[in-house]
């Protein structure tokens, strides 16, 4: 639009202020590298796209137990999104509670994430988490939950190795 504008002539601020694209349902996220060239950042509501991948209404006390954030194929759909970004070098931000995870936010780091936006009481244990770990240690995280078959598995060699790495920066 902008260039059709300048082509017109029409004055238009500049620089634009930057677009992007909320990632919120698994078909943006499967076609993230097709979105890639026509924006400035993708922006992962996790809240959304954990309901939509897993076909769950969180508020359905029947089914809500079903919404994961660490089901692999969620992990993956976000890991598709950081690659897509990655090859037009644009900034990946996640909203939603998966951000305010202290757990999470270690495996979001490690995916390629680089802003989480979440609630004011849920600051301070991220960043203890984030901290515990360099950014290598997170990415081997993310690298071996990725070859993880189950959510649980993926939770329980997360909090592995996390409290391996608090010992660690304690000792």
């Amino acid at each position: 639009v902008a260039r059709r504008l300048k082509r017109r002539r029409v004055a238009i601020a500049d620089p634009l202020p930057p677009v992007g694209v909320m990632i919120e349902v698994p078909a943006a996220a499967v076609i993230a590298d097709q979105l890639a060239p026509y924006v400035d950042f993708f922006s992962i509501g996790t809240n959304d796209l954990i309901q939509y991948s897993m076909a769950v209404d969180r508020g359905n006390d029947k089914v809500a137990y079903l919404f994961d954030a660490f089901h692999p194929g969620v992990l993956r759909l976000i890991k598709m999104v950081v690659d897509a970004a990655r090859t037009q070098d644009l900034t990946v931000t996640v909203c939603g509670e998966m951000a305010g995870d202290p757990q999470s936010a270690v495996l979001l780091h490690g995916l390629g994430v680089d802003e989480l936006s979440m609630a004011t009481p849920s600051l301070l244990g991220v960043k203890k988490a984030i901290r515990s770990v360099t950014t290598e240690e997170a990415q081997s995280i993310a690298r071996e939950a990725l070859t993880l078959d189950t959510k649980d598995e993926i939770k329980s060699r997360l909090a592995n190795l996390l409290d391996e790495e608090a010992t660690r920066v304690e000792s």
